[in-house]
């Protein structure tokens, strides 16, 4: 009997992670998923699909919003993941009235899909639920001194970052690396350069998701992490031993929010994004090193987010549609090449 091809092979691995998610829900979890009863339901039960890291504050906003007269006996199911797997599981067919991701592509893909509204965006937020900034997470005391990008491929400096084919959290890396060194996308070779000698040299490890990169890291792996400003902000109130530096130059990392079209409870599932955007969710965020998007709030934790001097944006370096292409692309794109070069893989 022949064996199947690789895309037959790809699509059974999608639905298989689609159908073995579908049954999570929020509480206590493991690796990838929440599970155990959030309310008793009687109004209805949605599906929270989303990226890996920012469990632990869902982990709370969901008991906070069903105490609301707005979630008053709404049952809220989780399912988290690295971001691709996740959006790739919605498009298979894994259910969800919500979905949060790391990148805006991978909304894309369910716009694509017809599973999310093109005017996804159009909101006061602009489709966004937090930011954050990609900060370098190093041991306690910072023992070799990493301050800058600069520092980050000098010999001996072994550095983790996820695999960006299948974590968004990876790309935002990447690309905070390429826009520092391309003076935010003037210079592209001279950003590709960099991005070549930082792998090729330095990033040891490639783990599948932004959280599975910070187990290997606490673990005792690398001298320095590229992550979410908020990983290492998370690590830390969990107890583990390490710090971050935030370079001065440095990417504005923005996560979407976005009620499906496929909801069959639409109006709850609305009711939890407005939930997870006011203040007392968007404070929650605030508390784990998540920067919120509510005004307010963004405000009164102003001391605890400076800007960093340097702060360039994903418009600037050419937006999604145009730097998925050009960078990301497995066939043509050039960190694509540059990961290929490495012996990373680029499959999805």
């Amino acid at each position: 009997m022949r064996p199947p091809t690789r895309p037959v092979l790809t699509l059974f691995i999608v639905l298989a992670l689609a159908v073995g998610a579908a049954g999570c829900s929020a509480g206590a979890s493991d690796s990838t998923t929440g599970e155990g009863a959030a309310s008793d339901g009687s109004n209805g039960t949605i599906s929270l699909v989303a990226y890996s890291t920012p469990q632990v504050v869902y982990d709370e906003i969901i008991p906070a919003f069903q105490k609301t007269e707005a979630g008053k006996g709404i049952g809220v199911k989780t399912s988290f993941g690295a971001s691709g797997d996740q959006s790739r599981a919605v498009e298979a067919g894994l259910k969800a009235d919500v979905v949060s991701f790391s990148i805006e592509p991978d909304i894309q893909r369910l716009v694509d899909a017809d599973i999310v509204a093109p005017d996804w965006a159009d909101t006061p937020s602009k489709g966004l639920v937090t930011t954050s900034v990609v900060s370098f997470i190093v041991r306690k005391g910072n023992p070799k001194n990493i301050r800058t990008w600069d520092d980050l491929v000098k010999p001996g400096v072994e550095v983790l970052t996820p695999n960006p084919f299948t974590s968004g959290a990876a790309k935002w890396n990447l690309l905070a690396a390429y826009g520092q060194a391309s003076d935010a996308g003037k210079n592209p070779e001279a950003g590709l350069a960099y991005v070549e000698k930082l792998i090729k040299d330095n990033v040891k490890v490639q783990d599948k998701s932004a959280r599975e990169a910070l187990q290997s890291f606490v673990s005792g792996n690398g001298d320095v992490l590229l992550s979410y400003e908020y990983e290492a902000t998370t690590a830390q109130k969990k107890g583990e031993d390490v710090d971050f530096v935030t370079p001065d130059d440095t990417i504005r990392i923005e996560i979407p929010i976005a009620v499906t079209t496929t909801s069959k409870n639409a109006d709850a599932a609305k009711a939890f994004e407005e939930y997870v955007l006011s203040e007392p969710a968007q404070a929650q965020f605030a508390s784990w090193g998540y920067r919120p998007v509510n005004a307010t709030v963004l405000q009164a934790n102003a001391a605890t987010f400076p800007e960093p001097p340097g702060l360039f944006t994903i418009a600037e370096l050419g937006g999604w549609p145009t730097l998925n292409k050009d960078l990301f692309d497995a066939e043509n794109g050039s960190i694509a090449k540059i990961e290929e070069e490495a012996g990373v893989s680029t499959e999805k």
